[in-house]
């Protein structure tokens, strides 16, 4: 019985993973985070911010059934994955806001 929900885990965060890879594109940001916001993000936040998004996946596949009933599955979704898995994957290490931060590109002068 353990096994087989550590195994509906997985199988959601995977599913969670592959789903929002595209959301990196998002939106570009303009952050200049200092070293110790990175390394408080890099150690607190991210893993915090990551069981939630497995919590949440949890809480929103045993509520989907109830949430489909009451037509609001999208909503449920939104809040409890895609919320989370934003500020956990599609967020610089640091920064505050949810996004990208704009690749900058620099030509050769010749």
């Amino acid at each position: 019985m353990n096994g087989k929900v550590s195994h509906i885990v997985i199988t959601a965060v995977a599913v969670c993973l592959l789903a929002f890879s595209s959301v990196g594109h998002a939106q570009a940001i303009d952050e200049e985070p200092s070293a110790l916001a990175m390394t408080g993000d890099a150690l607190f936040v991210r893993p915090a911010l990551f069981a939630t998004t497995i919590i949440g996946s949890a809480v929103y596949l045993v509520s989907l059934p109830f949430s489909a009933l009451g037509g609001n599955a999208g909503e449920a979704g939104e809040v409890l994955v895609v919320g989370p898995a934003k500020a956990t994957f599609v967020r610089c290490l640091g920064c505050t806001r949810t996004g990208r931060k704009p690749e900058t590109i620099e030509q050769a002068s010749n």
